[in-house]
């Protein structure tokens, strides 16, 4: 079950359209699953380094790095068993559609980049969610065992926004809602994990 805060807090379903292009493009999905945990690590790493002096970013980042990596290494051994290459996937513009809007100020840049942060950990865990019914057994499993520790990601980076926020971050949150929301309906040129329906 999708835990209730994150239907809250997306403002709306991924479509059945992605899904049927998920379905037809089983190597891109997990290829482009594998560098989404790696980019979420490194985004982790990111902000430790960048906000070294605020402690509990320090440890929840930390704990977030070692989870997406393991993840990473979880996707690329079924992508191994299954005989799929790993290689490098041009990004799908969903990210940078959100980091536009980023205010180039501290604190307002961290709140942002960490509201952000909520948002893609939210859609990835609706994602795994709306692909289970879809899938294999052995990937059913695996999404499946997914959706608790983006759930938590979620709700690390919302409540780490708000704790270094001197504001209520509900506007913010609004506005990142509505740009994440376009971001969805969006058409990419390629499929994506993150992607919006790729255009035929």
């Amino acid at each position: 079950m999708l835990i209730p805060e994150i239907e809250e807090f997306l403002l709306c379903q991924t479509p059945q359209a992605w899904i049927e292009q998920a379905l037809e493009h089983p190597q891109e999905l997990l290829i482009d699953h594998a560098n989404c945990e790696k980019k979420a690590a490194g985004t982790a790493l990111t902000l430790m380094f960048r906000y070294a002096e605020k402690e509990d970013l320090q440890q929840k980042m930390s704990r977030l790095a070692r989870e997406e990596l393991r993840h990473f290494e979880q996707v690329t051994a079924i992508m191994r068993k299954r005989g799929i290459k790993y290689r490098q996937l041009s990004a799908s513009e969903y990210a940078k559609r959100l980091h536009q809007h980023v205010r180039s100020q501290e604190p307002g840049k961290l709140i942002d980049t960490l509201i952000i942060g909520a948002f893609i950990e939210a859609r990835s865990c609706e994602r795994f969610y709306r692909l289970l019914p879809f899938l294999d057994a052995q990937l059913e499993k695996f999404y499946r065992s997914l959706l608790k520790s983006e759930a938590r990601h979620f709700q690390d980076y919302l409540k780490l926004a708000q704790q270094y926020s001197k504001q209520p971050i509900g506007e913010r949150v609004d506005f990142f809602a509505e740009a994440e929301r376009q971001a969805i309906f969006t058409a990419d040129t390629s499929f994506r994990f993150h992607s919006g329906v790729a255009a035929s």
